[in-house]
């Protein structure tokens, strides 16, 4: 459930692209500031985009700087440091990684992921212990999670994505002291997280179909057992439907907010990103050779 909130970089002005970058390395560099290096495979952008929100309601001066890095070791690139926005977002996106690790034992019984699980524990256990707020209400809402799936007839799409959309409206909002913001930023979490949740699912519906393993969409909505190709067909305009609903309501919510900085980034993201990646995992717009960001 990575690397699906991008913004779209044909549209982005260059300052912002260059801030975008700024921001993406500033949390590699908090992962590894609070972490240290091999928690850094664990980047993505999403959390970018958590610490580039929470940032975006401050006053406070932003501090760059330019360094050379592993990645990027002839050309200096611009880096945002001293940020505790980056530094939230660093724990969530080592925490959520490590989840996710487990979730792959759980699954697939992937020894590669089992060895990665215990060294990124290490690392929790040893810098975020002033998080732990945080990670037991992500272990029980994600154990809600795996139990809705396990158990999922009776159910609806909606009520399974239900877990992710509150976990995603409480990591979102867990720094913020003003309780009316708070509650803005819950009700935007939770409609980002079921829109990541339900378009993870319909990426990954070809392949758990062929593999006749669980997926969300297809488990709860293919009640006549079509093939994958006609089934795609009955239930795409649905789940387009809901996906589009979703990032209308965080695209509404955002006008909310006070935001201070970076609303031009966090717009592209919300409307265009978010529409660019509908296209791609709908298979409407198909890059060759796509390059990261």
């Amino acid at each position: 459930m990575f690397g699906y909130v991008t913004p779209c970089k044909m549209e982005l002005k260059i300052k912002d692209f260059e801030k975008f970058k700024a921001y993406y390395c500033g949390l590699c560099k908090a992962i590894k500031k609070n972490c240290g290096n091999i928690p850094r495979m664990s980047l993505n952008y999403d959390m970018t985009f958590l610490g580039i929100l929470l940032d975006s309601l401050k006053e406070d001066n932003i501090i760059s700087t330019r360094e050379h890095c592993i990645v990027h070791p002839i050309q200096k690139k611009l880096f945002i440091t001293e940020n505790n926005s980056l530094n939230y977002a660093a724990y969530c996106n080592v925490m959520l990684f490590y989840f996710k690790l487990l979730d792959n034992v759980e699954d697939d019984k992937s020894i590669k992921s089992k060895l990665s699980s215990i060294m990124l524990k290490y690392y929790l256990k040893k810098y975020f212990n002033n998080y732990q707020e945080v990670t037991d209400f992500t272990r029980d809402k994600l154990q809600e999670l795996y139990d809705l799936e396990k158990n999922f007839k009776n159910h609806t799409l909606d009520s399974l994505s239900h877990p992710f959309g509150e976990l995603t409206g409480y990591l979102l909002s867990y720094t913020i002291t003003d309780e009316d913001i708070k509650e803005i930023m819950q009700e935007f979490g939770y409609n980002l997280g079921k829109w990541i949740y339900i378009i993870d699912a319909f990426d990954d519906l070809e392949k758990d179909m062929q593999n006749n393993k669980f997926n969300a969409i297809s488990s709860v909505l293919n009640t006549d057992n079509l093939n994958y190709e006609n089934f795609k067909v009955n239930i795409e305009d649905r789940i387009e439907f809901t996906l589009l609903s979703c990032g209308r309501t965080c695209t509404y919510l955002l006008d909310k907010l006070p935001i201070k900085r970076n609303y031009d980034l966090l717009y592209n993201i919300l409307q265009l990103g978010m529409i660019e990646k509908i296209n791609k995992v709908f298979k409407r717009s198909v890059f060759e050779d796509e390059k990261s960001l």
